[in-house]
């Protein structure tokens, strides 16, 4: 039994999930890779765990919140799976009977859910391609190390044998992608590629002062257009082309049915542009990293130049060189760069390369859904593959997202939220309990239908030899902080957001800044108005987001709520900062418990109206709830559980300081 319950905590273990979170983002790659706890790894996590306080677990007001846990979390599960079975307050009502119809039969589940569906449908394809993409790859390299055998030599210098890895797996991508595409999207592939070209071209040819604001301008145009023009069909081109072409036997007519013929060849995923966002996110990053590295490189020794010869008679490049020296300078091991190193330092001018770029964009595992990961960030781990990619870990993040799915599959077999909510029925035949962990726990299928695509996209990727950074950091009942929720929850494009959007604006301090956080302009000296810059920022930040996911005044409305309410916790930590109470932990602990409770209502109330019931459906859900003295009464009983809820939140995260790591969420 003990090594049952070590083995399981191994497959739940933050080092497992991403070791990006157990090491800082400037630990080199070989020492984040370490199993050791993080406190023994490195310095700053050796005096995180030492400021950490003593644990609280076995106290008697612990004991006392293991008792809310032990009963109520069973009664939540009764409530919900009742309120899914049709049972409610008012004898003789159905409510299963408004929704039945949206449920498969022989087992009922609820796959209502579209963008869930689309993935659990094709999971039988999804698994042969996770299966045979990686094999594809390893007979591929097979036959082409077995061509270049005699350019081989043991005397090869480390970044000589990393540009011959970055070239061979270059163009199997490049290859691989181009074949990808065409078979998903068929002939609408030469409008992801003429789009991907046009942004080639902005990026690496217009006058450099220009390319930002072009790149930008271009790409949310895309964005709108593809979703106005749904993916430029070319049978709507054709009527464009030849108005009134309706008569047969007319040239016009010929046109409408030769592009009607290829719009039918649609691949197996005809809707691209829905795809497409994602993409979106690579072009940006392509073209960006490119505009910095002209003002990073200027100041570095890398330069391309022409071929050398090495002492054993090798051709080599005068960049391997210069690229061990620039490292040797700067103290740092090309093939063990920290993540900040690995998105920071920009690739050789060559490596910008249109080849380059079109495998990165097509890159198979992350092209659909992601997780997001930045054109540096992905030459560096094609040219030396990231310690942290060993067989045990991918083995045991394997194991892990098999149980996530299978956690899911019960979920849909006797909770039927998502089916409830679409059918939008009569709130008032539910119980307050009923409505409650109706909403809470169709939050919790909307995360976990984010959660499964995501994993199962990087698991694809760590057998295929690059580790990007994991989407969702914690359970989403294991959030109490509105700004900290939004670092955890889809991470890779919350790092890109920061990296592309949010740093470049000013970030917190208010000033416009570079890439690495250099100022580009004085940042005001005025507290306040450097709060309110900040503010600002989270505002476009957001309005961004909501555009990007969808173009509706729904999501548009979430993101703006979003904004809103992390002005709360921005005004809480200005009136009661923690340096003012280092000698009253637990009544600070108390305020800060109350204060959460309201962070999490408040992120309950974002993300239903973005993600589920919309504005009229929530107002329905909160009339059901507050609309008599039995819900009052009952909201203000699941405000008092939130918080016993929430101290274990703090503790957990206090069990993270003891071992040294701070994810800041």
């Amino acid at each position: 039994m003990p090594s049952l319950f070590s083995w399981l905590r191994r497959i739940y273990s933050l080092d497992t999930l991403d070791t990006r979170f157990t090491s800082t983002a400037t630990t080199p790659g070989n020492a984040a890779a370490d199993t050791r706890p993080a406190a023994a790894k490195d310095a700053r996590a050796n005096a995180i765990a030492q400021n950490a306080r003593a644990p609280l677990w076995r106290t008697p007001e612990f004991f006392v919140y293991y008792l809310f846990f032990i009963t109520l979390v069973p009664l939540m599960f009764k409530t919900v799976v009742d309120a899914s079975k049709g049972e409610s307050k008012q004898a003789g009502e159905r409510p299963a009977s408004q929704f039945e119809h949206m449920l498969t039969e022989d087992p009922q589940i609820d796959n209502s859910d579209a963008q869930y569906a689309s993935f659990r449908d094709n999971v039988p394809y999804l698994l042969l391609l996770l299966i045979a993409h990686p094999l594809v790859r390893r007979a591929y390299n097979y036959f082409a190390s077995g061509k270049n055998t005699a350019t081989k030599s043991s005397n090869q210098s480390v970044v000589a044998a990393g540009n011959a890895q970055l070239k061979q797996r270059m163009r199997f991508d490049f290859a691989f992608g181009l074949i990808f595409i065409t078979a998903l999207h068929g002939i609408s592939a030469l409008k992801v590629v003429l789009i991907l070209l046009i942004n080639y071209r902005i990026g690496k040819y217009l006058p450099r002062s220009y390319v930002p604001a072009v790149t930008w301008t271009f790409n949310i145009a895309i964005l709108f257009a593809n979703e106005l023009s749904g993916g430029y069909p070319l049978e709507r081109i054709a009527l464009f082309l030849a108005p009134g072409s309706g008569t047969s036997g007319d040239k016009g007519s010929s046109l409408v049915q030769w592009a009607q013929t290829l719009d039918s060849f649609g691949g197996i995923m005809p809707r691209w542009e829905v795809l497409f966002k994602v993409t979106v996110l690579r072009l940006i990053s392509f073209n960006m990293d490119y505009y910095w590295s002209v003002d990073y490189l200027s100041s570095s020794p890398i330069e391309v130049c022409t071929p050398l010869v090495s002492s054993s008679g090798l051709p080599i490049s005068r960049l391997d060189v210069e690229l061990t020296e620039f490292h040797k300078k700067k103290q740092l091991d090309p093939s063990t760069l920290s993540d900040r190193d690995r998105v920071k330092i920009p690739a050789e001018p060559a490596a910008f390369s249109v080849r380059n770029y079109i495998a990165y964009v097509l890159y198979s595992p992350l092209y659909l859904a992601g997780p997001i990961l930045t054109f540096n960030d992905y030459v560096s781990q094609q040219r030396y593959t990231p310690p942290s990619l060993t067989r045990t870990r991918t083995t045991l993040y394997g194991i892990r997202f098999f149980f996530t799915v299978l956690c899911m599959e019960l979920i849909l077999h006797y909770i039927y939220a998502v089916a409830i909510s679409k059918a939008s029925p009569d709130w008032s035949i539910f119980t307050p309990g009923q409505l409650s962990m109706l909403a809470f726990f169709n939050l919790h299928i909307i995360w976990l239908k984010l959660l499964i695509p995501w994993r199962f996209f990087r698991l694809w990727a760590l057998l295929d030899g690059i580790d990007p950074p994991e989407n969702m950091v914690r359970c989403m009942s294991n959030n109490y902080s509105v700004s900290g929720f939004w670092r955890g929850w889809h991470r890779s494009y919350n790092r890109w957001i920061v990296r592309y959007i949010y740093i470049p604006l000013g970030g917190s301090a208010g000033g416009a800044r570079g890439p690495a956080g250099t100022k580009t302009a004085s940042a005001p000296k005025s507290g306040f108005m450097s709060k309110f810059l900040q503010i600002r920022n989270v505002l476009l930040v957001f309005t961004f987001v909501a555009l990007w996911h969808d173009i509706n005044l729904r999501l548009l409305m979430w993101g703006w709520l979003i904004t809103l309410f992390v002005l709360p916790e921005v005004i809480g930590g200005i009136l009661f900062p923690a340096r003012r109470w280092r000698s009253r932990p637990t009544a600070y602990r108390i305020i800060t418990g109350i204060g959460s409770v309201g962070n999490v209502l408040m992120l309950m109330i974002a993300n239903l109206v973005g993600f589920a019931l919309g504005l009229d459906g929530l107002k329905d859900l909160l009339a059901g709830l507050t609309g008599s003295y039995s819900g009052i009464a009952y909201m203000i009983s699941c405000c008092a559980v939130l918080f016993v809820g929430i101290q274990v939140m703090f503790e957990i995260r206090e069990d993270e300081f003891r071992m040294g790591i701070d994810l800041k969420c």
